[in-house]
């Protein structure tokens, strides 16, 4: 072997290590990390145990069916093909990281336990486990794949993450679940079948960029995480897209959101964050605000639910303009008597069912846009006058407002509306996935 080109075997590490010892060559030893070779058959936690810190434990295809802690800083490496299996036994964790800078690299991890209160996982990062890379995995049928509970800077990337089928929803862990850690990034995973694709509480400065979500109850869970950033997201077929809750100052920027059962992107209680170049097209509700202030909101299309925008709940402070709502049944619900004008320095949102005109061609309609009137107020807050949508009583009353506006009610307007439908690069990307 050559002085600070060591390949060692299990079988031959720690004789080498003791030799190095004896000749005086430990620093060469920790400048130059060993890469140590295991096979299914081997106590791969012993292995843990006696590498040394910077130490590549690589392992050969198979399964080794055996959970481990690691307390070293080294890193666990699989073939590019992910045919190294680390297998639990359905109790705790399959891979417990305690030590900082511990890397895990195209290996397949199942099988933890589907414990919750336990906070069972995949791959469970500790508060000591700070600088982690989790880079290039499958871990599949776990109860939450990755959970990162208080370390910091954690690199989350390329993995694919699939829940477990065995529970309900309600009883599944979420793909990537994150408590008090900062700075931490999670990017280019796909993540299906848990509860929550990623789920964030009392953390700050994250990133989630690039991934993809489907099969899940909500893509992306906000819970008291401020100063971060969700942005190039897919969410397909999930309950909700993006759930921002209780939380502030975030960059929500260029997702795209498609058949959500509920909501494409909800904010409740989500202040003074910007949120622009988003598609959302096919839910209940595009959007629900709830009690959010002083956001933000810019170039989104909403488009195809039955309702593009529910706003309520004191809501105020919002800049909303240049938005696309497009062939929603409802464009907004607004139920208030308070004027708001959505339209900011003479600009407002397209609207797809708004003929106006636009005689002087400076590409502002010549009239005000109203999403909702009288009848729209009074079903609202009475849904039995359904039943008379089609009475000769209400066709009079809507005859009245077009000849009388003195009559319209309260609520939302907008007074400088936009005559096309502004092109976002976020638009030609959602182009794209269509068949």
């Amino acid at each position: 072997m050559g002085k600070y080109a060591l390949v060692l075997k299990q079988t031959g590490t720690w004789l080498a290590r003791a030799s190095l010892v004896s000749l005086g060559m430990l620093p060469a030893l920790a400048a130059q990390a060993a890469i140590i070779d295991v096979v299914p058959s081997d106590s791969l936690q012993q292995v843990i145990e006696q590498a040394q810190p910077g130490d590549v434990i690589r392992l050969a295809p198979g399964v080794y069916e055996q959970k481990v802690v690691i307390e070293n800083s080294v890193a666990l490496q699989g073939p590019e093909d992910h045919s190294a299996i680390i297998q639990g036994d359905r109790v705790g964790r399959t891979i417990w990281i305690k030590a900082p800078d511990v890397t895990i690299d195209h290996l397949t991890v199942t099988k933890s336990g589907l414990d919750l209160y336990e906070m069972d996982a995949g791959i469970f990062l500790d508060k000591t486990a700070h600088n982690a890379k989790i880079t290039n995995n499958r871990v599949l049928d776990n109860s939450v794949g990755v959970y990162l509970r208080g370390p910091h800077n954690i690199l989350v990337e390329n993995n694919e993450i699939t829940g477990t089928e065995e529970v309900r929803v309600s009883e599944r862990g979420n793909g990537i679940t994150l408590w008090n850690s900062p700075k931490s990034q999670i990017l280019n995973n796909k993540i299906s079948l848990g509860r929550d694709g990623i789920y964030t509480t009392n953390s700050r400065h994250n990133v989630f960029k690039h991934n993809h979500f489907s099969k899940l109850r909500y893509a992306v869970h906000y819970m008291y995480t401020n100063d971060s950033e969700v942005s190039e997201n897919i969410s397909i077929d999930n309950d909700i897209g993006w759930a921002i809750m209780f939380s502030e100052r975030l960059e929500v920027s260029k997702n795209i959101a498609i058949n959500s059962k509920a909501q494409g992107l909800m904010m409740n209680y989500a202040n003074k964050s910007n949120i622009h170049d988003n598609v959302v097209e096919r839910a209940e509700k595009c959007m629900y605000l709830y009690n959010a202030n002083h956001n933000i909101l810019i170039n989104n299309h909403l488009m195809n639910c039955d309702m593009g925008i529910h706003y309520t709940g004191a809501v105020e402070g919002n800049q909303i303009y240049d938005n696309a709502f497009i062939h929603n049944r409802h464009q907004v619900k607004y139920v208030g008597t308070r004027y708001t004008d959505w339209a900011v320095n003479g600009r407002g949102n397209y609207w797809s069912d708004n003929s106006a005109y636009d005689l002087n061609g400076d590409g502002i309609a010549d009239s005000v846009y109203r999403p909702n009137d009288v009848v729209d107020q009074v079903v609202w807050r009475a849904p039995v006058a359904r039943l008379l949508l089609n009475s000769p009583t209400i066709s009079i009353v809507r005859w009245a407002q077009t000849q009388f506006p003195a009559i319209l009610p309260g609520g939302l307007i907008d007074s400088a509306p936009i005559m096309k439908m502004p092109i976002t690069d976020t638009w030609q990307r959602y182009k794209e996935l269509q068949p």
